[in-house]
C-alpha cells in the first residue's frame, strides 16, 4: 500500500502511539483486500454499529477507553445503531432479568464512552441514520467508513455514497485517523454490476422476499436490477426510499450485497444506465412462482411450528415516518372490518428516536396508540438475541430479523391479518 507523507508519518508515531496502532490497523485491513491506497473520508458525519452494551463485549470497551485515556477521539461526530432494550416493550421478568442482570449490564458504561468519543446526541441510536429526521445523510460521491450492512448499502445504492461492508470497529477506527483503504465499492470498477435481474412480477413485489431473493442469488455481488421502475416509478420519493430501505437491508443480510443499481431509478443507474454492466454478467429472472418459492423455503425454527404468536415486530431495519402513518391507516381498516379494536396479538413497530418524535408530534400516534400497538426505538435483533426469546413464537415481515434470529417471516399483508384477526396464520 502506499501512503502520503502524512499517513506514512501518523503510522510512525508523529500523533502518539496510539493513533499509530489504530492508522498500522486500517494499514493491515486495507493491504488484506489489496488495497493500492488510503482515501480521505469526506462525509461530515460517521455510524457506528456496535451499539449495545453486552458484558461479553469487555475487549471492545477497553479498546475504547484506551483511545480516550490518549486522547483519541474521532474526526467526525457520528450516529450508532439502535439500544438493545426499552422498558416499554413487553418483556417478562425472566426476560427482564436476563437483560438487565446478566446480557446488557454495561449499556450505560458503554453509552458515555461512545458520547466521549464523538456521539452526536442522546438520540442519535437507530440503524437507519440517513433518514433527514435523523440527518446523518451522506451526499452522492462522499467516502464513508461505516459498517452496519443495512445502512450501507442504502447508502451506496439509494445516495449514491462510496463505502465498503466494513467490520465493526474499523468504522471507528477510520472516523479516527480520516481516511478508509481504497478497494471494492469505493471504487468505479467494483461498483459494476456483475448480475442482471430481470424482475416479471404480475405485481409489485414484496420489498423484503425480493431483496431476500435476490441476496441469496448473488451474494456479495452487485446486481443491476431491470423491471422494477415499472412498480416503483422513476421518483425516489418517500415510499419508493422506505422501499428501498428494507428492499436493500434483505439483500445485505440474506445475502452481503453492499451495492444495487435499480434501472432508472438510483442515481448511478440514472447517470451511467448500462453502463454499469460489467461484461460477463450472469442473470436471474424473478416472476411470480420464484418469490414464491423463495418465502415457501425458508426454515421455521420454532419448537411448535403451529404455535400462536406471542409477539410481532414491524421495524427492522427502522421505520420511516411515512411507513409509521401508512401502517397505522392499514390497521385501523382492518380492525375496523373485523368489528374489533385493537390488535390481537402484542406488535411492536419501531423506529429511530428523532422519527418517533416527529411521529408523536401528529394525529397518527394516538391513533396508532388506540390499536394496542407498541412504538420503540429499540433493535428488535438486539431484543431476540438471547436464550429466551428463541422459545417464543415471534413473527415479523423483516427478513433481516428472520434471518439472524428464531422470528418467522410474513409479508406485511399476512402480518397485518395475523395482527387484526387473532392469529390466523
Amino acid at each position: 500500500m502506499q501512503l502520503t507523507k502524512e499517513q506514512q508519518a501518523i503510522l510512525d508515531g508523529s500523533k502518539g502511539e496510539t493513533m499509530a496502532k489504530v492508522m498500522k490497523t486500517l494499514v493491515m485491513f486495507g493491504d488484506a483486500f489489496e488495497a493500492e491506497k488510503l482515501v480521505p473520508i469526506s462525509s461530515n458525519y460517521n455510524h457506528l454499529v456496535t451499539s449495545f452494551g453486552l458484558k461479553v463485549m469487555s475487549p471492545v470497551y477497553d479498546l475504547m477507553q484506551q483511545l480516550l485515556d490518549a486522547g483519541v477521539v474521532s474526526g467526525q461526530k457520528f450516529s450508532v445503531d439502535p439500544r438493545p432494550i426499552d422498558k416499554n416493550v413487553p418483556a417478562n421478568f425472566l426476560q427482564n432479568l436476563v437483560f438487565n442482570k446478566f446480557m446488557y449490564t454495561k449499556q450505560d458504561f458503554y453509552e458515555k464512552q461512545l458520547k466521549e468519543l464523538g456521539l452526536i446526541d442522546d438520540d442519535s441510536f437507530t440503524c437507519t441514520c440517513y433518514m433527514d429526521e435523523v440527518g446523518n445523510k451522506p451526499q452522492k460521491g462522499e467516502v464513508l467508513s461505516w459498517a452496519e450492512s443495512s445502512a450501507v448499502v442504502y447508502a451506496n445504492s439509494v445516495l449514491g455514497a462510496r463505502c465498503n461492508r466494513n467490520s465493526g470497529i474499523i468504522d471507528i477506527m477510520g472516523s479516527i485517523v480520516g481516511f478508509v483503504p481504497y478497494f471494492g465499492l469505493l471504487t468505479d470498477e467494483g461498483r459494476k454490476a456483475t448480475w442482471i435481474v430481470k424482475v416479471e412480477t404480475t405485481k409489485k413485489p414484496e420489498a423484503q422476499l425480493l431483496g431476500s431473493a435476490i441476496g441469496m442469488k448473488v451474494m456479495e455481488d452487485v446486481p443491476y436490477v431491470v423491471g422494477l421502475d415499472k412498480w416503483l416509478g422513476t421518483e425516489l420519493n418517500d415510499s419508493v426510499t422506505a422501499y428501498l430501505k428494507d428492499f436493500g437491508a434483505a439483500t445485505a443480510s440474506n445475502g452481503a450485497v453492499g451495492l444495487y443499481h435499480i434501472e432508472n431509478l438510483t442515481p448511478e443507474a440514472v447517470e451511467l444506465g448500462e453502463k454499469l454492466i460489467a461484461e460477463g454478467a450472469k442473470e436471474y429472472i424473478i416472476d411470480d412462482a420464484e418469490l414464491e418459492r423463495v418465502q415457501k423455503n425458508y426454515p421455521v425454527i420454532w419448537k411448535n411450528p403451529d404455535a400462536t404468536p406471542k409477539l410481532c415486530f414491524v421495524g427492522c431495519p427502522h421505520l420511516s415516518l411515512e411507513q409509521l402513518k401508512t401502517w397505522t391507516e392499514n390497521i385501523e381498516a382492518e380492525l375496523k372490518k373485523n368489528g374489533i379494536k385493537k390488535v390481537k396479538i402484542p406488535t411492536v413497530f419501531t423506529a429511530a428516536p428523532k422519527v418517533l418524535e416527529q411521529f408523536n408530534q401528529t394525529e397518527y400516534a394516538k391513533r396508532l396508540k388506540a390499536t394496542g400497538v407498541i412504538t420503540s426505538y429499540i433493535c428488535p435483533l438486539m431484543y431476540m438475541n438471547n436464550p429466551l426469546c428463541k422459545k417464543m413464537p415471534v413473527i415479523t415481515s423483516s427478513n433481516k430479523l428472520r434471518t439472524y434470529t428464531s422470528a418467522r417471516y410474513y409479508k406485511d399483508s399476512e402480518i397485518l391479518t395475523i395482527i387484526t384477526d387473532g392469529g390466523n396464520k
